[in-house]
């Protein structure tokens, strides 16, 4: 049996391009021998004392709140819980197009509790600082690694960090393991530190 690379990915569940990273890497998975290992960081904790506009601003701050259950899971699951969880929210918030509906952002957390397998009171934590510590102690393992001039995701592989990839829409199959394949390659080469063009399309999940 062929072990494992185990591939690190922080993510906050707002963010659309990391929910696309991350549904790459289960299409990798699939065809690579790699084992995703999810951890949580937030964009609200990123953007503090930093020039945002105000509307952003606003949305990250409720994107705390599904942040601190990821967090709550985080401190007593392992890695697959979270990953469950982390599906069950990104289809709703991303895939449903529910992200804009902050004024339910407790039901829509609620129901992916419940299809991950998991208590519905961890929702509870939106609007606890219980769980703050052991968040900015994930954000930052993270975010530390990769500096912070970069945000969500963030992707580790044997000792080697980077923000992204960022891709719109998520490859699979073959398409899937060419890119891992690229980014591994790159991300082995001493020096290497950045490769990037401007957006031109939107997130595009299916």
């Amino acid at each position: 049996m062929t072990e494992r690379t185990p591939v690190d990915l922080w993510f906050d569940p707002f963010c659309p391009y990391a929910w696309m990273t991350s549904r790459w890497l289960l299409e990798v998975e699939k065809v690579r021998p790699i084992e995703p290992r999810w951890h949580i960081m937030s964009l609200n904790v990123l953007n503090e004392g930093k020039d945002v506009p105000e509307t952003y601003r606003e949305k990250i701050a409720k994107a705390i709140g599904p942040v601190r259950v990821v967090t709550a899971v985080q401190e007593k699951y392992d890695s697959e819980t979270v990953g469950r969880l982390y599906t069950e929210l990104g289809t709703r918030l991303h895939n449903q197009g529910r992200i804009e509906e902050l004024d339910k952002l407790r039901e829509t957390v609620e129901e992916a509790l419940e299809a991950a397998g998991l208590d519905r009171a961890f929702a509870d934590a939106m609007d606890s600082e219980e769980h703050d510590e052991a968040l900015r102690a994930s954000h930052n393992d993270g975010i530390e690694r990769v500096g912070q001039e970069v945000g969500t995701p963030v992707i580790s592989v044997e000792g080697v960090s980077f923000f992204g990839p960022v891709i719109s829409p998520a490859p699979k199959g073959e398409e899937a393991a060419k890119l891992w394949d690229g980014v591994r390659l790159v991300a082995g080469v001493d020096g290497f530190f950045e490769l990037k063009r401007s957006r031109t399309r939107p997130p595009i999940f299916d």
